[in-house]
């Protein structure tokens, strides 16, 4: 699977949390992106607020209902 490409300020948020919540933080940010694009034609995405809703404990609680890109 090819990685994409992140933002320098995707790379600071996502760097500012521990490893263990990298995982949570790129789940939610591409869940995030997707739904961006699905209501506004746009993936806008606040990294740093992503990266305090899973630092506050953010975690998905169940399966994904839309097929992983």
């Amino acid at each position: 699977m090819e990685e994409e490409k992140r933002s320098q300020k995707h790379i600071e948020a996502r760097e500012a949390l521990p490893p263990d919540l990298h995982r949570p933080f790129d789940e939610l940010v591409a869940d995030y992106k997707f739904a961006g694009l699905q209501h506004y034609n746009q993936p806008f995405v606040s990294y740093l607020i992503l990266a305090d809703l899973v630092r506050e404990g953010w975690r998905c609680t169940v399966e994904r209902r839309r097929p992983q890109a």
